[in-house]
């Protein structure tokens, strides 16, 4: 499966779901599927939390 049908897939589900259970499950649902993508992210080590902290502390001085 390429990564477009798969991210049709999702979609499609998501889609479903709102239809199905509403609004609130279908964020909820996204929100549960962003927190996975970002811990399998950092145990894959793609994304370093420390570089994230950092990131956001030099757009809050800049700001």
């Amino acid at each position: 499966m390429t990564r477009q049908q798969y991210g049709f897939l999702i979609g499609f589900l998501i889609a479903a779901l709102w239809a199905i259970a509403g609004f609130g499950a279908a964020a909820g649902a996204v929100v549960a599927g962003l927190a996975g993508w970002l811990v399998v992210r950092v145990l894959e080590g793609d994304v370093q939390v420390a570089g994230l902290f950092d990131r956001t502390a030099a757009q809050r001085r800049r700001g």
